[in-house]
């Protein structure tokens, strides 16, 4: 049997399906690969990988892609790791430093700074040779483990998740597991077969991953209560909204995937 080559990111968030993968009842059929999530998705669009777990900004860059999960990284409220961090308050914020390694945290920021707080900051990138200062910028964006660390040194943090809830009444999916290639239907079983096995072993997850976890206060507790892993209704309603707003145009495929 051919082994499918996926690359999933690798943060906290995504210990209990990467946990799945290494020892769910299918893992000998993945062969798997961990990534930043902008490197997630541009292993998948140069054919590096069959299946990818990619930010949902970068769905619109595909022709035709497929959603090949019931499962995805999402937050119904707050999410607690995609953060907007700031010396100030929002309303006194005039430049945002963006966080290098997901753009759809990027874009959900501007959507909710021009629509939701009514502020128009100049945005600037933030580069991985920045990350030793990251403390010293004055509003950031930032997503990831590095979060738990970071906040501690900011007086004002805007959970963008909860943000997005509060504006739209809606949950945020911020990845999804997509291939650019129908996948055969036994491979779609096997798969999510073994991401429902590491969501049912969130707890053995952490102690798998043990040397890897970062500066969590209760990581257990920011798996089962913040992370929600279902890609249910609400959180592809949430997903078109996001996209829509981002005014770009998708394909007939990925449309009937988010709505049908």
């Amino acid at each position: 049997m051919k082994s499918i080559r996926i690359t999933a990111v690798s943060y906290l968030n995504t210990f209990p399906f990467v946990y799945g993968l290494l020892q769910g009842p299918y893992a000998s059929r993945f062969h798997l690969d961990l990534a930043i999530p902008s490197l997630c998705a541009a292993k998948l669009k140069s054919g590096d990988t069959d299946i990818a777990l990619i930010p949902t900004g970068a769905l619109p860059d595909y022709p035709n892609v497929h959603l090949v999960s019931d499962y995805c990284i999402g937050s119904k409220k707050t999410v607690r790791t995609v953060l907007l961090l700031s010396r100030i308050p929002l309303s006194q914020i005039q430049s945002i430093g963006l966080d290098f390694e997901s753009r759809t945290s990027v874009n959900l920021v501007k959507i909710l700074a021009a629509e939701y707080w009514n502020i128009q900051p100049e945005y600037y990138p933030v580069q991985q040779s920045d990350i030793p200062k990251l403390t010293e910028i004055p509003s950031l964006v930032a997503i990831g483990d590095k979060t738990f660390e970071l906040s501690r040194h900011y007086p004002y943090r805007y959970d963008l998740a909860g943000e997005w809830f509060k504006f739209t009444g809606l949950p945020f999916v911020f990845a999804v597991w997509a291939s650019l290639s129908t996948m055969e239907e036994d491979v779609i079983r096997d798969l999510n077969e073994c991401l429902r096995y590491g969501l049912s072993k969130k707890a053995e997850s952490l102690e798998f991953f043990s040397r890897e976890i970062p500066n969590c206060d209760n990581c257990l507790q920011y798996l089962e209560e913040n992370i929600s892993y279902l890609l249910d209704g609400d959180k592809r309603k949430g997903m078109e909204l996001f996209l829509k707003k981002l005014n770009l145009t998708f394909s007939t495929t990925l449309y009937y995937l988010l709505t049908g």
